[in-house]
């Protein structure tokens, strides 16, 4: 389809809209190859499952056992990709991490939640980039933002939003009593700071009129002055500071697009400030998910129930499991 696409005249000549084109049969085929792969898989283990059944052989039977256990994570993973259906699912992420009161040992949590997700990120060949990082006095950190490149990034990661809560012996404490912490840890999709504006003909009224105020003889006895009323928007500019009418209507066209691109901005602006409104504070009552270090070893989420007793194979970056059952119990709704 691409290739179609290419090979129609003047199909690079618009460089945006090849860009769009391209974007566009990427995510399609990041749909179709693993839909086809899955169907080629599952057609080839009915037929040995076949095969097996009428000629019963010990190594075929493993090899079958091996690839319908491989299938079942497959079939997981693109019902999971199937949940990612939001605005933003696709897009990178930029994830952010602050402790909550507490000092050195709630620094030292966000560290090690910090090391998390960048482990996390790797076991998925995303690619990470620490933007900002301030260190605590002691040990820990005081803040970090991680930028996190790759496809569906933001949608899986939208489900670690929320307080983190560690309970566990502090190596801090020369008493080596149980502490608890807590940190919290936001994402935000990664928006193109590229703001494209497309002025259409037919959402524009251009009204011309004869300039007023000094200009001399030539610019009061013309209708030189242009008037641009943007109708989807409202937005009105108008330019009479030239002789010419051409010149005039240029500029403003240039004001308009100036305008508009200004309300982009507040747009996004206005939409990242919804998202700061939802963040919790870093205290009791607010913790999504507890890692238990003492007495027991637990990890727990408590928007999905789900419990992992191994907290070290979690802190290495393992958290596929509770993404999935978050997308699962949420879907549409997570946020």
């Amino acid at each position: 389809m691409l290739e179609q696409k290419q090979a129609e005249p003047g199909f690079w000549s618009n460089a945006e809209a090849a860009r769009v084109a391209v974007q566009e049969v990427k995510q399609l085929k990041g749909w179709v190859t693993p839909y086809e792969s899955l169907r080629q898989r599952l057609q080839a283990a009915r037929e040995l499952a076949e095969l097996v059944a009428h000629e019963p052989d010990e190594a075929m039977s493993a090899e079958l056992e091996n690839e319908s256990a491989q299938l079942a994570q497959a079939v997981e993973a693109f019902e999971l990709q199937a949940m990612l259906q939001g605005p933003e699912d696709e897009k990178d992420a930029l994830l952010t991490i602050h402790p909550g009161a507490g000092g050195t040992e709630s620094q030292d949590w966000a560290e090690m939640l910090m090391r998390m997700y960048v482990r996390w990120a790797e076991r998925h060949g995303f690619e990470v980039s620490v933007l900002d990082l301030l260190p605590g006095e002691e040990a820990g950190i005081k803040s970090v933002s991680i930028e996190i490149k790759g496809q569906y990034a933001y949608g899986y990661l939208k489900a670690e939003k929320g307080v983190h809560r560690l309970v566990r012996i502090s190596p801090y404490d020369s008493q080596a009593r149980r502490h608890t912490s807590f940190a919290s840890v936001f994402v935000y999709p990664e928006v193109d700071d590229t703001i494209e504006i497309d002025l259409r003909e037919e959402d524009i009224r251009m009204d011309v009129f004869r300039a007023s105020g000094a200009g001399g003889q030539h610019v009061n006895k013309t209708s030189s002055a242009v008037r641009l009323t943007h109708i989807p928007t409202g937005i009105v500019v108008s330019c009479q500071q030239e002789r010419s009418q051409s010149k005039n209507k240029a500029t403003a066209y240039k004001m308009l697009r100036a305008a508009l691109y200004q309300r982009k901005l507040e747009e996004q602006e206005a939409a990242r400030a919804a998202l700061e409104a939802t963040k919790t504070d870093n205290s009791w009552g607010n913790q999504i998910r507890s890692y238990v270090f003492q007495p027991y070893t637990m990890v727990n989420d408590h928007r999905t129930e789900l419990k992992v007793s191994d907290v070290q194979r979690v802190m290495d970056g393992d958290l596929d499991e509770f993404i999935q059952a978050y997308l699962k119990r949420f879907g549409s709704k997570a946020a």
